[in-house]
């Protein structure tokens, strides 16, 4: 048993516990691993695994093995196994391979950055980077509107395949986190929409480019014509192609540095992306007006693909160069990224559970004759029975007495009177080890690491 622990301010850390396991690869996992190249020892595995959500399997292959590409140590899958390429001289292998195993148990977890981002409002400000603060927080439900904004219609007529892309891209990514919250897509065309912000024309180029300090000011007046976030009850997550006017084509986007955007498109934390599509022109007398546009989704998809994942919080910490990550493909993710999404969110909602409780708790005691719902009563006495896979745990603190069945129970009727105590008890140590996260250390059980050699 392994535990690390992520100190995210003076009072509240979190700690990962994971069990390792030892032992020799299989006849068919031999087999496996002896195939052409490592993508098709990875998918020939998946039917050999547990396949459980928090298990990760790590086949460790000679030195000498072809299997691995030349320069690559560690491969990390699709699924939730990696291959590492064991040392050259013979020994404690192990041992050897320790400090690679740890890298990997954390990269296909969660990083000290990822969980800084569920709890980001515990984590003090200086210590808040950009990455921490892009994710949307958890909700029940999410709106995704694409948009095609098309400021030119008289010069450009603009066509897109939204729905067979959405298809393809997102609804693969979508059908993977179904069970954690609800997804609508909508699409929309919008004529005459501008950016708001004049680009700049460059003459050594001959196009015009939109600066990064000029973006944050493109986002207020387009999205006053999205009008999609005043109608929702749940967040919205905008997507943007930009198709931009005859009189300002090509346009193009610079970073902080003033290089070129090479996707031409930007993000905005809890917001979405915009992408800008730029259209070739031909001479003014070979093609008569407007021009049609038909818009390369594959293209397109891809980018509004990785600006999905960023904005759920999916993403990769930088890795050594001799660490190899294989692509999800269509489904925009792989089942160790889902892995770690749900650990991000266990982890955000557990202590949005604790915060609100504890409010509550106080609320109760400053006002004594407030009125409780029989319904709320019933659903705060229950909650115990519902945690599972998550525990809290306080420093120090000793197992008490605490039986769920017992409180649910109880008549309706006899509920009010004993809300504010069954919220203390809530929030003090129980078997389970729940209590408030504000004065704790938050443990989540990251699964089974198993190791497996292999002499292929």
């Amino acid at each position: 048993m392994r535990e690390e622990e992520t100190p995210l301010n003076l009072r509240t850390s979190v700690t990962a516990r994971y069990e390792t396991a030892y032992r020799s690869a299989t006849a068919q996992e031999e087999a496996a691993l002896a195939l052409g190249t490592v993508q098709e020892a990875d998918a020939a595995l998946l039917p050999l695994q547990d396949g459980l959500l928090g298990s990760l399997t790590v086949y460790i292959v000679p030195e000498a093995s072809s299997l691995l590409p030349q320069g690559v140590s560690v491969y990390i899958g699709k699924h939730r196994s990696a291959v590492v390429r064991g040392p050259p001289a013979a020994g404690d292998v192990l041992t050897a391979v320790n400090a690679q195993v740890r890298h990997i148990a954390q990269t296909m977890s969660f990083t000290p950055d990822s969980i800084a981002a569920a709890l980001s409002d515990r984590v003090p400000l200086d210590k808040l980077g950009l990455d921490t603060r892009r994710p949307f927080k958890s909700s029940l439900g999410y709106e995704i509107t694409f948009s095609l904004l098309n400021p030119d219609p008289k010069s450009h007529d603009v066509r897109w395949d939204i729905e067979a892309a959405v298809r393809g891209y997102v609804q693969p990514f979508l059908d993977k986190l179904s069970f954690v919250a609800n997804f609508t897509v909508d699409s929309q065309i919008l004529y005459y929409a501008m950016l708001g912000v004049t680009p700049r024309f460059d003459k050594d180029s001959s196009s015009f480019l939109l600066s990064a300090h000029s973006l944050p000011h493109v986002i207020n007046p387009v999205e006053a014509r999205l009008g999609s976030s005043a109608a929702s009850l749940f967040p919205v997550l905008n997507f943007l192609l930009y198709v931009p006017e005859r009189a300002h084509s090509p346009l193009y986007i610079q970073d902080r540095d003033g290089a070129l955007v090479k996707t031409n498109a930007f993000h905005s934390p809890r917001w979405g992306g915009i992408m800008v599509y730029n259209v070739k022109h031909p001479a003014a007398d070979e093609a008569p007006l407007p021009l049609r546009v038909d818009v390369d989704m594959v293209q397109v998809m891809e980018v509004f693909l990785a600006q999905l994942r960023l904005l759920f919080g999916i993403s990769r910490a930088p890795l050594p160069r001799e660490f190899l990550v294989e692509n999800p493909g269509n489904t925009g993710l792989a089942a160790w990224e889902l892995d770690c999404l749900l650990w991000a969110r266990t982890v955000e909602n557990v202590a949005t559970v604790s915060t609100t409780l504890t409010s509550l708790a106080e609320l109760l005691d400053k006002i004594g004759n407030i009125v409780i719902k029989d319904d709320v009563a019933s659903e705060i006495i229950c909650a115990p029975r519902k945690k599972t896979f998550t525990r809290l745990t306080s420093p120090g603190s000793k197992s008490g007495t605490w039986s769920p069945a017992r409180c649910c129970s109880r008549s309706p009727s006899r509920l009010r009177p004993n809300v504010s105590t069954v919220i203390r008890r809530m929030l003090t140590p129980m078997p389970a080890g729940l209590c408030a996260i504000s004065s704790p250390r938050l443990s989540l059980d990251f699964g089974k690491l198993e190791l497996r050699w292999s002499s292929q």
